[in-house]
Parts: C-alpha cells; structure tokens; sequence
C-alpha cells in the first residue's frame, strides 16, 4: 500500500494566508496526515477551555469526505444564511503525480540512470508538495470555522472535533452530485430573474456597490489563478528540461580528456544548480500566488453566494408586501399575510445586519493576506534572481579561466 505520512507544524507550506482573529479558546490544527492510495486520513487536534467539550485536549481521525458533510451542514442550515461560509477544501488529488512516477518506473532506454534520479526526485518533491498544500487546505478551513464567533458554536463542528468514532459519512453518489448541480443552475437562473425580469432594485448602496465589486472581481481573479498556473508550469518544465542537458554535459566531461573536461563539468554543475533554482522559483510561485488565487477564487464564490441569499430574501420581503396589499384589498386573510410579511421582514434585516459585518471582514482578510503573500513573493523573487545572476557571473568567470 501506498502511503505517506506529514507530521509537525514546521514543515507545512503557508500558502492560504487567512487573518484569524480567534482568542485561544479554542485551537483547532492537523498535527498529522498519511495518504493512502485511495484516501487521507487526518489527525485533527483540538486544544480548548469551552465547557461545549469534555477534555481540554483530545484529537479524533477525519477523513476529507467528513470535511464536506461539516461544510455542507453549514450551508444548509438557515441560521448561517447570512454568514459567509469558508469554502470546503479541495478533494485530495494525486493521481497525476502517481502516473508520472508509475511512468517513469516503466522505463526508457533513451533516459540515463542520472536523468532517471533526478526525475524520480523532482517527481517526489511535486508529490509531497501536493500532499503538504492539501493538509494546509483542509488546516485552513477548521481554522477558519474555530475563529468565526458564530461559526465555532455549531453543534456539528463539536462532533467534528470531539467525537472519537467513525462519523459514517459517505462520499457523493452520481444522483447526489446531479442534484447539486442542477440546483447551482437554478440558483443563477433565479438570481438572473431577480435581478432582470422581476426589476429587483437594490435599496442599500453598500450591497450594490459590494454585488458589482465581486461580479467583476471573481472572474479575474479566477482568470488569475490560471494565468499564475500557467507561468508556474512553465518553471517546472523549464527545470525538467535542463536535466538531460545537465546529464548530456556531465557525460561530456567525463569522456572528454582534453582541456574541455572541465568546462563541460562546470557547465553541467551550472545547469544542475539552474534546475534547483527554477524548481525553488515554481515553487514559491505556486505557494504565494497560484494557492492564494485559488482560495480566494473560492471565498469569493463564497461572498457572492452571500449576497444572493440576501438578495433572495429581499424578494421574498418584496413579495410578502405584495401580496399584503391584496390581502387589505379583498379584505382577506390580512392577519396571515401580515405575519408572513414581518417574517420577512424579520430575516431581511437580520440577513443584511450580518452580511455587511461579514463582507467587511472579507475585505479586510483579503487585502492582509493579497499584502502579505505578495511582499513575500516578491523578495523570494529578488533572492532567486540575485543568486541566479551570482550563479551565471561565478560560472563564467571561471570558464574563462580568470581568478
């Protein structure tokens, strides 16, 4: 069976930066994971002074199937409708990584035994890289439940963290994910409705201004994240291709007996050393840019979906007035019609007292972790450039023999 294991906070990658503004009462972390070749097991610990659990420190087994029926209980729950809920973390995926190195397991006489090594090494490296972002994600999602001041004190989320045993929760059936699928069409398809034929004005500017920031802010930050990808794959394959060019100079030098030996040497070691150098570069890329684009592609959905809520609800309160005034003209059924209307109203209210707090707070999230994640990237960048050009300058330097 194959299996991998992570443990210990130092070597997980800080890709997702997220502002968590939670007291220590309650901290949530994954101390350890082991992939399997068809699952990931996580061990979720739990250190807290709540009086909602019985021990101050205990930790339970999860698996990312349990991870989507906590997030899907949240999304279903009516009292969280006007709350931005954090976005489930992706599926564990490794099974391109698993080809490749199964692949390169088969063989290729046309691969030498030190491009074969090398490859096998860069192939692990993307293999591990994979499984150390998708325990961050999965991280990042409990950290972001235990920090939200409501969120935390969901029944559900205790069990998540307490209970011991099995929760018994199954993976998505093809019926299942039909559903959800058609119900994401009908959702565009009313919000559409609502907004176009129905003539809906939007009586809060803060909400319209916030539902025309995120129309136009989610697709480019999605187009980003593909762009990012792009450039970052373009690194990775920049470095793989300096491998059988490194290999082809270092079996040069080896065979060379004249004064070429040595240059075909250092230039082989100059390329090997390229190689670490642009893998360290797609690396951070995809770490600081790529990762972060793509969390916030997904909270951005997150933010939308809570404004269609809203704007959900402030159509049903359109409604109920509505139909109270035929109800006070037909002299007929006014009392229900003015209960229905004040519930409306009611869930209107509170739906937008708790989403403007909310979008506030995603704002500010974002813009910390966009600063954050991009001062970052950037001085990576100048480090690998500098040491990329002391690399080229020390190489030629010696190539045309000077001191």
């Amino acid at each position: 069976m194959e299996e991998h294991r992570e443990a210990g906070k130092e070597s997980k990658p800080t890709s997702t930066s997220v502002d968590l503004q939670g007291d220590s009462s309650l901290q949530v972390e994954i101390s350890d994971a082991v992939s399997e070749r068809d699952k990931v097991k996580f061990t979720v610990q739990t250190k807290s002074c709540l009086p909602h659990f019985a021990q101050t420190e205990f930790s339970v087994v999860r698996l990312h199937e349990e991870f989507i029926w906590l997030h899907d209980a949240y999304v279903e729950n009516e009292e969280y409708a006007g709350l931005i809920i954090p976005p489930a973390p992706p599926r564990p995926d490794f099974e391109a990584s698993r080809e490749k190195l199964q692949k390169l397991g088969e063989g290729d006489s046309s691969v030498t035994r030190e491009e074969f090594a090398k490859m096998k090494q860069e192939l692990e490296a993307e293999y591990l890289a994979i499984f150390k972002k998708t325990v961050a994600m999965h991280e990042v999602f409990l950290q972001r439940l235990a920090a939200h001041p409501t969120l935390r004190r969901d029944h559900n989320f205790f069990v998540f963290l307490e209970y011991g045993q099995d929760l018994s929760v199954r993976g998505k059936n093809r019926k299942e994910l039909l559903g959800g699928f058609l119900r994401n069409i009908v959702k565009s398809a009313d919000e559409a409705l609502i907004t176009g034929m129905s003539g809906l004005k939007e009586v809060d500017d803060f909400f319209e201004h916030e539902r025309t920031f995120l129309l136009e802010y989610h697709p480019r930050i999605r187009d980003a994240c593909l762009r990012a990808d792009r450039v970052m794959h373009s690194h990775k394959c920049l470095a793989d291709d300096y491998i059988p060019i490194s290999a082809a100079l270092s079996n040069l030098g080896t065979q060379e007996v004249n004064q070429l030996k040595t240059s075909f040497l250092k230039l082989a070691e100059l390329f090997e050393r390229l190689r670490k150098l642009e893998g360290r570069v797609a690396s951070d890329q995809d770490l600081k840019l790529s990762d972060m684009l793509r969390y916030y592609t997904r909270d951005s959905q997150a933010a939308k979906d809570l404004l269609y809520r809203r704007l959900r609800a402030l159509a049903d309160y359109e409604n109920a007035n509505k139909a109270l005034d035929k109800a006070r003209t037909r002299n007929r059924e006014v009392r229900a019609a003015e209960s229905h209307q004040q519930l409306c109203c009611q869930r209107f209210e509170r739906l937008s007292d708790s989403a403007k707090q909310e979008l506030m707070d995603f704002k500010s999230r974002r813009v910390s972790s966009f600063r954050k994640n991009l001062v970052e990237l950037a001085e990576l960048e100048l480090k690998h450039a500098k040491a990329s050009t002391l690399l080229l300058r020390n190489t030629l330097v010696i190539l045309k023999g000077e001191p």
